[in-house]
């Protein structure tokens, strides 16, 4: 028998043979077949694993507690909020992230949103697919240069989404509650208060975590403060949006249209009115995605489980107040 054992709770991979050459660093027992969906599944799964590897499933407080020799959950993203960090850290276990590995795709993928939302791309190609040759479908479409951008979030990608939208020509705007006017001036953009973003620019762009205070924060008194020519643009978490209140605010024309990369719901309901909007852009949670983020996600996510069991701390340990207090050495 094998001294360790990891278990894949889920996963979406043609492959895994890059967590496999991981794995094989040690000595380990390595279980990548399952794709649980219930909570009961999971357990079942991981209750007697010494790491977890989680991609969509939850990873609720009652899954923590069934984990009898856990030391660590390393998850396939950015995001933790499908992890319950609080019954992790109380049972000392290290929870891992990857916060670094597609800061290049999804700030790319939010500025070709915003693009693509304000040339109205999307409408023109299904125009002209369907027969129409005539550029007045599109009418208004307003220059970009000199037009004002609104992030919401200041990290590592909303930085790379300043720095492209700036060599269109466009003055960027910053909100986040942790970070200076005097770290934002470095980047040359302009710290303002939330809602006095949201009333002045001409596209708000979203890139904060899902918390509990994060959750909804666009809601109907958000948008009817918007310009009715703004744009919102999100390629972070789909329930920072309240989703009704957005669509009530397209349907009564309170703003100009949105670009979406994640939705309330994934994947979206054929019959949800998003769907349906001229004035409103929606790719399938892809911003994340290209060969080498792919690999870079699956590297490392499995490589911090190797670190743990080694006797180190994860590259990115989520939940840091754990350090010094586990037997574990820094790299």
């Amino acid at each position: 028998m094998s001294k360790f054992k990891v278990v894949v709770t889920d996963h979406e991979y043609e492959s895994m043979e890059i967590e496999r050459q991981e794995m094989s660093k040690i000595d380990v027992d390595f279980y990548d077949s399952y794709q649980c969906k219930t909570e009961d599944e999971v357990i079942d799964a991981t209750k007697d694993a010494d790491g977890v590897i989680v991609q969509y499933a939850k990873i609720t407080p009652r899954v923590i507690d069934h984990l009898k020799k856990c030391k660590v959950i390393s998850t396939y993203s950015i995001g933790v909020d499908k992890i319950d960090i609080k019954s992790a850290t109380a049972k000392n276990i290290c929870v891992a992230n990857v916060p670094d590995y597609c800061v290049d795709e999804v700030s790319d993928h939010a500025v070709l949103l915003m693009l693509a939302i304000a040339r109205k791309l999307t409408l023109l190609n299904g125009k002209v697919k369907s027969g129409v040759w005539d550029y007045k479908v599109s009418k208004p479409i307003y220059r970009i240069k000199g037009k004002k951008l609104g992030l919401i979030g200041f990290g590592k990608i909303p930085k790379l989404v300043a720095k492209k939208a700036q060599s269109f020509g466009m003055k960027v705007y910053a909100y986040d509650p942790y970070i200076t006017a005097e770290e934002m001036s470095k980047y040359d953009v302009s710290r303002m208060e939330f809602d006095d973003i949201i009333q002045t620019v001409d596209f708000v762009s979203i890139h904060v975590p899902l918390l509990p205070s994060t959750k909804e924060m666009f809601n109907e008194a958000v948008f009817k403060k918007m310009k009715k020519t703004s744009y919102l643009i999100n390629a972070a978490r789909g329930p920072v949006v309240d989703e009704k209140a957005l669509i009530e605010a397209l349907q009564n024309k309170e703003i100009a249209g949105a670009a979406l990369d994640v939705v309330y719901k994934e994947p979206i309901s054929k019959d949800n009115p998003l769907v349906k909007m001229d004035n409103v852009i929606i790719t399938p949670h892809v911003a994340w995605y290209s060969e080498e983020s792919a690999e870079a996600l699956q590297r490392t996510t499995a490589q911090q489980v190797v670190q743990v069991l080694e006797g180190y701390y994860p590259k990115n340990l989520v939940n840091r107040e754990l350090k010094g207090k586990l037997n574990l050495k820094e790299r």
